[in-house]
């Protein structure tokens, strides 16, 4: 995606975050009663299936819990600084910190109560909005799928990352919200920051590149095995550290 197409990301989900955030904020009646028809009829389902219910606890509070996320992305950090790549590990460690600042950030801004039951099946502290594993799972699988993208790996490899990073980021939102412990809007404004914080993330992301020893591989460009025209030889490549044009 060329670098004006992440700006329009970044800008659009902002904004759809801005109208999520007075909606809520102001307690909109009609978008109450959707997220109270959600969580109802979900939690009813979650009461009779015990055995579903405990898979998708697992899910929710091993697999894609944030530390987990978070302990993946210290990972990658720890093996770019192994690198010598500290401004990209940098790059990575704070866009992840800023995630988890502007999460708690806002939980006590909106100060929103997550769902009340007379029969729980899980639990959760602290505010509802936004959902912190909806935000943490969309960041951290946006940094890492891009990050997988400006190292040229293969596209066989990417494209399973994606599935995975698909599969979770969509799976941890239903999961929350299914367990009674985040109303639907609260895991929406999760995913809208998420890949908000991302965009913005990539947007930066040439400054680290430029400022790595050795600059970074771009990523892969669709190949081809046509010569060029009258033979005449390719020109110089663009930049490596600047992936998609950036």
């Amino acid at each position: 995606m060329p670098r004006r197409g992440w700006a329009v990301v970044a800008a659009v989900c902002g904004g759809l975050l801005a109208v999520l955030l007075t909606l809520v904020a102001a307690e909109w009646g009609p978008l109450l009663s959707v997220d109270r028809d959600i969580a109802t009829g979900l939690h009813r389902s979650a009461v009779v299936h015990d055995d579903w219910t405990r898979t998708n606890r697992v899910f929710s509070d091993w697999v894609w819990d944030p530390w987990t996320m978070r302990a993946l992305l210290a990972v990658v950090t720890g093996w770019l600084l192994w690198r010598g790549r500290w401004p990209v590990a940098l790059w990575l460690a704070a866009t992840a910190t800023i995630g988890t600042v502007l999460q708690q950030g806002l939980k006590a801004a909106v100060g929103r109560e997550r769902p009340r039951w007379p029969d729980p099946v899980d639990s959760a502290h602290y505010a509802a909005f936004p959902s912190g594993h909806a935000l943490t799972a969309t960041l951290a699988c946006g940094l890492l799928l891009w990050l997988l993208a400006v190292h040229s790996v293969r596209r066989l490899w990417r494209g399973l990352a994606a599935a995975t990073a698909a599969v979770s980021v969509l799976g941890v939102g239903f999961t929350r919200v299914y367990l009674g412990v985040h109303w639907a809007t609260d895991v929406l404004a999760g995913w809208l920051i998420g890949l908000a914080l991302t965009a913005v993330a990539v947007l930066l992301y040439p400054y680290a590149a430029d400022a790595a020893p050795g600059g970074t591989p771009k990523a892969s460009e669709p190949e081809t095995d046509t010569p060029a025209p009258g033979g005449a030889t390719e020109g110089p490549s663009p930049r490596a550290d600047r992936p998609y044009g950036t």
